[in-house]
């Protein structure tokens, strides 16, 4: 060390705030003995967010205050009852109340109306005085903005709170509700300048399905934090944040040696099988065997002893396990050992955070080697009012390389005969495709698979017959008078094939 030089003082470890993925995101939590403002529209959270809390700080043994101008204690109470919390340990000060219900009583509490700006702020000084918390929520800014009626004042007063309450050593949570903000759609940037971290929570709605809820960081004084948008849920037990996914950060050795998909056919024609680390890509029409294709595979994975989930977004559960069972293939028994996890997906009604989060936690807490997604077309189409899907599937798919995770995805194509389409391009996100076609031979109507690229291996340039029955998947010889595969209905020259594909 340079001579004269001191060393840093101990960094003292963050306070969490109750809410694991804001700690996530906030690089472990806040600092202590400081102000932090959480922002947003009615409706978005703020009142979760602070009982959680101040919550937590009841569990860690610390004194809370919760100091409201704008809601009863009564009305607090029936929200964290919501959540399954109690309020004891929770000192609740009431600055306002329902004016006019006893105008003749005893007044216990004040409208803030009737109160100057400046004996509002001694009330509230003088009850942390006599409490001691280490942990406030002030609720909210609106009212004390309105008492203030100009900026400047406003301002003066917000500055006293803040240097009184880091004074005092608590740490603080202002809520801001933006309804006497003009500038609600930017926050409020004075406000910002004066504190030492800001998260404003928004809520947006979709034209059909649930509303999404989103978050984002702001500005965090003298800590690393992670920025942009993190999607957020309001369940019972406080916020559910899903930090956005970085794929970098998530590394993890693995053997890449190919694996069997469960027929040995389509493993010469993937050139050795699936490499864990990459994600094949099954497109084809309606029923040409994605789904089938994706259980063989599985199921394959399953027999070796290996974890697995399955992500099913079109088809009914009751559906797949039955189909699955009469093929075969019985989902029932490893669902029942715990080593397949079938989450039947709504997407109508999950963010796609949470959609991630999801495939995070079979991942790392399940230990699944092998992910399905079927399909992408779903999980796509109904959620029309995300922007950059396409961003945060290729930032799963290279989390889940990454991993070491074998990853099939299925991706339906529009029309069933002559020219079909998708209604996304995601070739350039997968390692492998698959391409699932009908023909018609003989006056009967059978199916086609050819694969179309591997980034691991030298695929077959051939065009083989696939066929489903009791025995499961089975692939046949090359059909060599097939054309147009890829561009329309395959037709044959020459005598077509015999309709009995060879077990592969």
């Amino acid at each position: 060390m340079t001579a004269g030089m001191t060393s840093p003082p101990p960094q003292q470890p963050k306070l969490s705030t109750g809410t694991s993925g804001l700690d996530a995101i906030l690089g472990g939590g806040i600092e202590r003995g400081r102000v932090y403002l959480v922002e947003g529209t009615p409706g978005t959270g703020k009142t979760t967010l602070a009982l959680g809390f101040l919550h937590e700080g009841v569990r860690q043994g610390d004194a809370t205050l919760y100091v409201t101008l704008s809601e009863s204690e009564d009305e607090l109470r029936s929200v964290a009852a919501s959540h399954g919390w109690d309020m004891d340990g929770v000192d609740v000060y009431e600055l306002a109340a329902a004016a006019g219900l006893d105008g003749d009583g005893e007044q216990t509490v004040l409208h803030p109306a009737e109160l100057e700006l400046g004996e509002t702020a001694r009330a509230v000084m003088d009850r942390v005085r006599a409490s001691s918390p280490a942990r406030i929520v002030f609720d909210s800014l609106s009212e004390i903005r309105l008492l203030a009626e100009n900026p400047q004042r406003y301002r003066r007063q917000a500055l006293a709170l803040k240097r009184f309450f880091v004074q005092q050593g608590c740490t603080v949570l202002l809520l801001d509700d933006h309804s006497a903000n003009s500038s609600a759609s930017g926050g409020d940037l004075q406000l910002h300048s004066l504190v030492h971290g800001v998260v404003t929570l928004e809520q947006i709605p979709l034209d059909y399905g649930a509303e999404r809820r989103r978050l984002r960081v702001v500005k965090l004084r003298g800590s690393s934090f992670r920025g942009g948008y993190h999607d957020f849920a309001i369940q019972r037990g406080g916020l559910a944040v899903y930090p956005r996914l970085v794929a970098q950060e998530h590394r993890a050795a693995f053997d890449p040696a190919p694996v069997s998909t469960g027929s040995a056919g389509l493993d010469q024609m993937l050139g050795g099988g699936l490499s864990p680390g990459t994600n094949t890509l099954l497109i084809g029409p309606s029923g040409a065997g994605k789904t089938t294709t994706v259980t063989s595979a599985l199921v394959a994975a399953l027999r070796r002893g290996g974890r697995a989930a399955y992500f099913l977004l079109d088809e009914g559960l009751p559906t797949l396990l039955a189909r699955s069972a009469a093929l075969g293939m019985d989902l029932r028994p490893f669902v029942e050992n715990g080593r397949l996890a079938l989450r039947q997906v709504d997407p109508a009604e999950m963010s796609p955070g949470e959609f991630a989060h999801r495939v995070r936690h079979a991942v790392e807490r399940d230990g699944a080697r092998f992910i399905a997604i079927d399909s992408l077309n779903a999980y796509m189409q109904s959620m029309p009012g995300e922007k950059f899907l396409l961003l945060q599937m290729h930032e799963l798919l290279t989390y889940l390389n990454q991993q070491g995770v074998i990853t099939m995805l299925a991706l339906g194509q529009h029309g069933i005969i002559g020219q079909v389409t998708a209604t996304v391009d995601l070739s350039y996100l997968a390692d492998a495709i698959v391409l699932l076609r009908y023909f018609e031979a003989d006056g009967e109507v059978r199916k086609a698979v050819s694969v179309m690229k591997t980034r691991t291996a030298s695929h077959e340039r051939t065009v083989r017959e696939i066929t489903v029955g009791p025995q499961g998947l089975s692939v046949g010889a090359p059909l060599t008078g097939a054309q147009g595969a890829l561009s329309r209905l395959p037709v044959w020259s020459g005598v077509a094939p015999s309709a009995a594909a060879r077990p592969g």
